[in-house]
């Protein structure tokens, strides 16, 4: 009779476009959440956190098709045949939440909500399939005070999590300005105007010159191909490009533009209207156009946003992979939605929001240097006899009763070296010990593990003598000298 043969391993392995997050990261990302909470909390929004599944019907226009029932999300059918997903931002969860119970909540209702979303795309350098998000969101609230609140709270977070004055900037446009440049246009049939839109998004990379190329009879790419444009007259692509160079030396200057631009448009002066309005609210808080400024080449979420549109941008330079000077970019965007709740209720709910890309600005502060550096370990007790684990157990209790993040060395204590260099592994600064002998006179022995390394990299023989890394001290002052070894690393 044949043997059974046996299963192969299962290969050690993350998914495609997954990975793994281990302790600093895991802490830093921890601090400037809470940090990113803090600014939230201030300002009055109240904490959700809804469910990492949702039915792909409220996640709207990712419903699973016949053919690719898990496109744009990750999505299984349940026992009932309903399909669920993981969910794939915060933000239809939100509109599901407040649909569900809106009796129960106030009006408006301010929240924000931090956590994983999911999204089935092809991964690339930098882009996975799993990353955090972090959101806030008033629902219920048509005036632009709103969104305004959304503006000074996103300098104010930026700030508090260390980006400081000058090295961002928070811009601000209007959807409504568009749709009356497009109105302005006359343009009649819908291909044309999704190409027009789809043109205005390309605006920063390839510029004036660029759009109107595109949105004419079309130009050569950087690879040489030939993109075919538009096909609008000069006449016609005028108002797009004065709309998208309107910017001028102040407010003032730029709303005057913008209204130029619009032409008779009703939605369009609205839209202009509501920037003015925007503007002179903020800088009654005192947000100045060091930090908040109206820029009509915001044109983010061209389909999705019906009013005001944001995006917080960082200004500093950066290196690229190639050694070219580059701008870091953005790190946070929202807008006005004022039709994602009606999907649920049949009723239009103005709502109004903004989204940190965590990662994004985790890895802003890295290149500023308010993060990264190495995370301190813990106190580490060797374990000098098997047989006194009790005593050191002890130690570690008072250590933690005071605050001291610490620990006992659980692995082999055979090998006292294995135990000093699982501490250095562990960035540990400093490491108790205490054998028989020290045990019988009442005393341990302190390691300053930063100092010790710190004298043996750079200190001459003289300097290792006047600085000892190494310290005894009566067993009653064990907390005082790790205490004061751990005030003089600080």
């Amino acid at each position: 009779m044949a043997k059974d043969k046996k299963s192969p391993r299962p290969r050690a392995q993350t998914p495609k476009g997954f990975r793994d997050y281990f302790g600093t990261e895991v802490t830093e990302r921890a601090e400037m959440l809470r940090a990113i909470a803090g600014v939230y909390h201030r300002y009055g929004f109240e904490a959700l956190e809804s469910s990492g599944v949702e039915t792909v019907e409220a996640l709207g226009k990712f419903l699973p098709d016949v053919d690719r029932p898990n496109e744009g999300v990750f999505a299984w059918q349940d026992e009932d045949e309903g399909w669920m997903a993981l969910r794939y931002d915060l933000t239809a969860p939100l509109a599901r939440v407040y649909a569900q119970h809106r009796n129960e909540l106030p009006l408006p209702y301010r929240r924000y909500a931090m956590g994983p979303v999911w999204r089935n795309e092809k991964p690339g350098p930098g882009r996975f399939r799993q990353f955090y998000q972090c959101d806030a969101d008033t629902v219920g609230a048509a005036t632009v005070a709103a969104d305004a609140e959304i503006c000074a709270m996103l300098s104010d977070t930026l700030e508090a999590v260390g980006i400081p004055r000058g090295d961002y900037l928070v811009r601000v446009n209007n959807r409504k300005v568009l749709n009356g440049v497009l109105e302005c246009m006359g343009l009649s049939d819908d291909g044309q105007r999704d190409a027009v839109l789809r043109t205005i998004d390309k605006f920063d990379k390839v510029g004036e010159a660029g759009v109107r190329a595109l949105l004419g009879k079309g130009r050569l790419d950087a690879s040489g191909a030939y993109i075919d444009g538009v096909g609008l007259s000069d006449d016609q692509a005028g108002p797009v490009v004065a709309f998208l160079t309107s910017k001028g030396a102040d407010a003032a200057s730029t709303v005057a533009n913008l209204r130029a631009a619009i032409g008779a448009s009703k939605i369009g002066a609205e839209g202009v209207d509501e920037l003015e309005e925007i503007g002179g609210l903020l800088s009654a808080q005192g947000y100045g156009p060091d930090r908040i400024e109206i820029d009509p080449s915001v044109v983010r979420g061209l389909g999705y946003y019906t009013g005001p549109v944001f995006e917080a941008e960082l200004t500093f330079e950066i290196l690229d992979e190639k050694g070219r000077k580059r701008q870091f970019g953005s790190v946070a965007g929202g807008g006005r939605y004022d039709d994602l709740v009606k999907r649920f209720t049949g009723q239009a709910v103005p709502a109004t929001g903004v989204s940190i890309g965590v990662d994004r600005l985790l890895a802003a502060l890295r290149e500023k240097g308010r993060i990264g550096g190495t995370v301190q370990g813990p106190v580490v007790v060797t374990v000098m006899d098997r047989d006194r684990m009790a005593d050191y157990q002890a130690m570690v209790a008072e250590l933690r009763t005071a605050g001291i993040r610490a620990e006992v060395y659980l692995g082999n204590p055979k090998n006292f070296g294995n135990q000093l260099k699982y501490a250095d592994k562990r960035n540990s600064p400093v490491a108790v010990i205490e054998g028989g002998e020290e045990k019988a006179r009442g005393v341990v022995q302190i390691k300053d593990l930063i100092l010790g390394a710190q004298i043996a990299e750079s200190a001459s023989l003289e300097e290792w003598k006047e600085r000892p890394s190494q310290y005894e001290v009566a067993r009653g002052d064990l907390v005082a000298k790790v205490r004061e070894i751990l005030g003089n690393g600080a």
